[in-house]
């Protein structure tokens, strides 16, 4: 209570002073003494003087600076309660007494200075009182109304981006809850903008719209790129974020921006902007919010119906290529979801084997296609290292026969994974079984064409030395690739067909006879490990020893002679397995020798 009075003592000695004669360090035991009235709870006295006409001058003089202790005041008060209520009509008077600019100085430092928990209620108590006191300050509000809303993102930015249903439910740190408060904050701005397109070329209104594009662009980074849409369609309007992403969408439309425009200029960013009705990259979009943006539109249709869509499939691939590769190079589960999704959506347009292959001149498909090798083979997430595989099957059915040709060797050129290149060579095979089968004119996958791509796909990467255990799963689909060319040679028209017969004897030093020396070399590594492990484990006096052993180049746990064991018994059958294999095409091989005349066949007669 003794603050209640030192209060009302302060405030008859104030009422007699004009605006000339405050002085700071009146205003320094003002501040301190509502503060302490704050803080004892008298917040009826403190709203009585706020309400009285006599205390305007001082108010005007002073007033700002409560908003700082009135916010305080409020993180501590339960939500809906009366003192919230109390705090709430404090602010509101204050805004119609105190200078508009002093007033919005103060609610951006709360904002500013809000963290952890208190980040988004104090946005959400302060967003209408800055609204309000924005729209005050008339004509010349564009940098106000700018800064106002990066410092509103800058705070939100620190919050997690709820991913699944259950978060977005829970909404733990009321991100979702602040987001569709920022979209009812900004509509009275856009609306200026808005209704102002055409007709009005007022500065202020030509930099707000710069500064509310500025504001949308940054939402598509954050917090939509990491949000989780994917929901079914009757759910759509339950998800937040779904709802936050088309009111954003919404409002580039409504400031006048051409979705279309925007999509082209980003794929040909070298060519320089129209100066009407555009925005310096710099200023608004990033390749991320742009790939968010591309994502909404193509995989979503969020804002498609603003979007005149006049461009060709193989052009939205082409486009699109570079927003995927902005995707998939993040590590977030969210955002490489949606880089597939987008790939998948773009691909879906085109039909079958019709893809022509000048779109592998585009760089940001080779970007892609080391992406998608990336994602399959390292990600730890497994319905996306699936959906990445998927993906590739898909891009590879979408391509003519020529690009289906030059895509295979690009793809052995860059992949460096085993898996990887077996899939390739598994899809070379199928692609010479279909020509074989089709009476197409094209013969990319036939005769001379066909040798440089075998050439690639049967070799061994680092010859004899190649660690067979790591390279299996291409050795395996080489050998079965080979066997394939062998038996399907039955007649003469196939063997002219396929040229392997041609090739055989560069497909002897490139593949077979390393491979030949590889597995004598590992088989003998092996046996020899298996024989140092028994004699181990038999002169051991431990139950369980343990030891270490290295297989495909990976050194594995400790593990004892048993577990050691069985590694390197399966090493050994995964040996057997390939020669098995060998054994049956070199037989083949020798079979079709002994038949045919030297004359037609490229071989020596030593396999």
């Amino acid at each position: 209570m003794a603050a209640t009075a030192d209060l009302q003592v302060l405030i008859q000695k104030f009422q007699k002073l004009s605006e000339e004669e405050f002085k700071e360090e009146d205003t320094n035991v003002f501040l301190v003494t509502c503060q302490k009235c704050l803080e004892e709870e008298q917040l009826d006295v403190l709203l009585d003087i706020i309400k009285d006409e006599k205390n305007q001058v001082l108010l005007r003089n002073m007033g700002w600076n409560l908003i700082g202790p009135i916010t305080r005041c409020i993180q501590t008060c339960a939500l809906g309660s009366e003192k919230e209520k109390a705090c709430l009509q404090m602010l509101r008077g204050l805004i119609q007494l105190c200078n508009p600019k002093e007033i919005l100085l103060g609610i951006l430092e709360q904002i500013d200075e809000a963290a952890g928990d208190h980040i988004s209620r104090t946005i959400l108590t302060l967003l209408q009182p800055l609204q309000i006191v924005l729209l005050k300050l008339g004509n010349k509000k564009s940098y106000s109304v700018g800064l106002s809303l990066s410092t509103l993102h800058s705070r939100l930015s620190s919050l997690p981006v709820p991913y699944t249903t259950e978060q977005m439910r829970e909404d733990k740190h009321s991100l979702c809850q602040c987001c569709l408060a920022l979209v009812q904050f900004a509509q009275p701005f856009i609306d200026i903008v808005s209704q102002s397109i055409g007709i009005s070329k007022e500065p202020d209104v030509q930099e707000m719209r710069k500064e509310l594009l500025t504001f949308c662009f940054s939402c598509l980074k954050y917090p939509l790129l990491s949000a989780q849409l994917n929901t079914l369609p009757e759910d759509e309007g339950d998800n937040p974020f779904h709802v936050f992403a088309k009111e954003i969408m919404d409002f580039l439309l409504s400031l006048g921006e051409s979705l279309s425009r925007t999509f082209v200029q980003r794929v040909h960013s070298a060519q320089t902007k129209d100066a009407e009705g555009s925005v310096p990259e710099k200023e608004t979009d990033t390749p991320e919010s742009l790939a968010c943006l591309t994502y909404l539109l193509f995989v979503h249709h969020i804002g498609m119906d603003g979007f005149p869509f006049v461009f060709g499939p193989t052009f939205v691939v082409k486009s699109n290529m570079e927003h995927v590769d902005v995707l998939l190079k993040r590590t977030e589960e969210s955002v490489l979801s949606k880089g597939l999704d987008l790939l998948e959506h773009s691909l879906l347009r085109v039909d079958n084997d019709r893809l022509p292959e000048d779109v592998l001149d585009v760089t940001a498909v080779h970007q892609v296609l080391q992406d998608l090798v990336k994602v399959m083979t390292l990600c730890p997430i497994e319905h996306l290292r699936k959906k990445s595989l998927a993906m590739l099957q898909l891009l590879i059915d979408k391509f003519c026969v020529e690009g289906k040709y030059k895509l295979f060797r690009c793809l052995l050129k860059i992949s460096s994974h085993s898996g990887v290149e077996g899939y390739i060579i598994h899809n070379i095979k199928n692609q010479i079984d279909v020509a074989l089968k089709t009476d197409s004119q094209n013969r990319w996958f036939l005769g001379s064409r066909l040798g440089p791509l075998l050439h690639s796909a049967l070799s061994l990467p680092e010859g004899a030395e190649t660690d067979l255990l790591q390279s299996s799963d291409r050795i395996m689909a080489s050998l079965n690739l080979l066997r394939y060319l062998v038996i399907k040679d039955s007649d003469n028209e196939v063997s002219i067909q396929t040229g392997v017969w041609a090739e055989l004897t560069k497909i002897e030093q490139a593949f077979l006879k390393p491979l030949h020396t590889g597995l004598n070399m590992s088989r003998a590594h092996y046996e020899a490990e298996i024989r140092s492990t028994n004699e181990k484990k038999k002169g051991s006096h431990s139950e369980k020893p343990l030891c270490t052993v290295t297989a495909g180049g990976n050194k594995l746990p400790d593990m004892t002679p048993e577990m050691q064991l069985q590694v390197l018994q399966s090493a050994l059958f995964t040996f057997d397995l390939m020669e098995s294999v060998l054994a049956r095409v070199e037989e083949l091989i020798e079979l079709k020798l002994k038949s045919a005349p030297d004359e037609k066949i490229g071989s020596s007669k030593d396999v």
